[in-house]
């Protein structure tokens, strides 16, 4: 379950170190800063970052800093974004806001139906919080505001180009590992999504006809316009043969221009890399990152000062940019680099098969490119121990495994810290994969979604882009 706040149990309690009115509490594996008055056994909701909290329910809860009149509110939360953030308070990492659950007495819930683990989005019709992503203006290749100039596609552009799903969080899925589970964990990339596969595509001016001849005179006397068009959409079948197509994570692209960043250019060229590499029915996913054409960072720069940590500063410097190993003036078919992390086989009937991870490390290979650097590869054992010796679940011991491998310097480049890790089960018949990010990243995520020009890539996607947003 992703995007949504959690009914949880406190359970577990420390002291803050350098705050007297201020404890610890613990939630799917995330330290929250409570008050002195949270209990273990309380009852509350967790709300995890990147969630943004409704309006009402921050005026119900005293939340806003700054109130709809203009006056000044009891709250710390800012009145417009109103989002949930990582941070570093008095050296202590808190990621997410815990309330008690009288937080939602006021939708006239019964608070008793509630129990840890529900999720909570809307309660009683009431909208409690979503996912967070900032609106701002949008770049366009004339430096102006962005404007929509794709069309929406009338007819299915490929019927078997499937968008990958989204990866959801460990901490929350941790009860989908079992004894016995093959488990790879892979570098996390903080780049943007692409995909690109050679499958059926439909054909532009190329149709069947569905009935008569005179049907097909009577199309091709007709000049250009709608009306044509309507006929041909009438009386026609499509006709799709095998091409090579890309998309974002949520879009087909027909053009490479437009978009976010005022161009899609650096797409393009690993579009035309796959071009005559690909089986019929392959489809490649892969994220890419560093910089666009233009030189502009896919991934917003974050000064580093925002993490409160003197540490973090010493050791990446004074901003983040994520490079991954990449330079804004070299080459522009040079500035960026991608990674595959993903590849299946899909037939003409829509059914997909999943390569395994070695097998599309071996075509990667024949296509010459890289994945997603492989960081550990293993069994969950039997029977599960800590490092104490304690037994404990299968998700408790792949979440620990996971850590060790989560923090630090980006092994791709150092000069940044590393986003996080995946972790997938490679005894699944479809895609099972689980995402973690390290508290670091995620404070440098929170900064850099406060002053972008535009939601990153990732987010964004889908929402209004210089792709053609069509039916896949």
């Amino acid at each position: 379950m992703e995007h949504c706040g959690f009914i949880v149990e406190v359970k577990d309690l420390r002291k803050h170190e350098n705050a007297d009115k201020l404890q610890i509490a613990t939630f799917f594996r995330n330290d929250v800063c409570v008050g002195l008055d949270t209990q273990i056994g309380d009852k509350g909701v967790f709300f995890p970052c990147d969630l943004q909290l409704s309006l009402e329910f921050c005026e119900k809860n005293n939340l806003l800093r700054v109130l709809p009149d203009g006056t000044k509110g009891p709250g710390y939360m800012d009145p417009d974004k109103r989002n949930v953030k990582a941070i570093r308070l008095r050296g202590e990492k808190s990621s997410g806001i815990y309330l008690p659950i009288t937080c939602l007495e006021y939708t006239g819930i019964d608070l008793d139906s509630l129990n840890p683990g529900d999720p909570v989005t809307t309660i009683n019709g009431v909208e409690i919080c979503k996912k967070y992503i900032p609106h701002r203006q949008r770049a366009t290749s004339a430096g102006g505001a962005g404007t929509r100039t794709a069309r929406r596609a009338k007819r299915t552009v490929a019927p078997t180009f499937f968008e990958h799903k989204d990866t959801e969080q460990l901490d929350y899925n941790l009860s989908a590992f079992k004894p016995g589970d093959e488990i790879e964990i892979t570098l996390k990339i903080h780049g943007t999504s692409q995909r690109t596969a050679f499958v059926p595509v439909l054909q532009e001016n190329r149709y069947s006809l569905a009935d008569s001849e005179f049907k097909s005179i009577l199309i091709k006397m007709m000049p250009k316009g709608k009306w044509k068009d309507r006929l041909i959409e009438k009386w026609c079948n499509p006709v799709y043969d095998y091409d090579t197509i890309s998309g974002t994570r949520r879009t087909v692209m027909d053009t490479f221009e437009g978009g976010f960043y005022g161009s899609n250019e650096f797409r393009e060229q690993y579009h035309e890399h796959f071009k005559g590499k690909l089986w019929k029915g392959e489809t490649v996913y892969y994220e890419v990152a560093g910089f666009t054409h233009d030189g502009a960072p896919i991934m917003a720069t974050v000064s580093n000062k925002g993490v409160n940590d003197k540490n973090f500063v010493k050791m990446y410097g004074e901003k983040t940019t994520f490079s991954y190993g990449c330079e804004p003036d070299a080459e522009p078919n040079k500035r960026s680099h991608m990674w595959v992390y993903r590849m299946t086989m899909t037939n003409p009937d829509g059914q997909v098969v999943e390569y395994t991870p070695d097998f599309m490390r071996y075509r990667c290979e024949q296509m010459a490119v890289d994945c997603v650097p492989l960081l550990w590869k293993g069994i969950i054992p039997e029977h599960p121990a800590s490092k104490d010796d304690d037994t404990i679940s299968a998700g408790e011991w792949i979440a620990n495994k996971a850590d060790m491998f989560n923090d630090g310097p980006d092994p791709i480049d150092p000069r940044h810290v590393r986003e996080g890790v995946v972790v997938r089960i490679l005894n699944r018949p479809t895609f099972t994969a689980y995402k973690s990010k390290n508290h670091n990243f995620k404070v440098i995520e929170g900064i850099a979604k406060e002053v972008a020009e535009a939601p990153d890539m990732e987010e964004a996607d889908g929402l209004d882009t210089g792709a053609e947003e069509a039916d896949v």
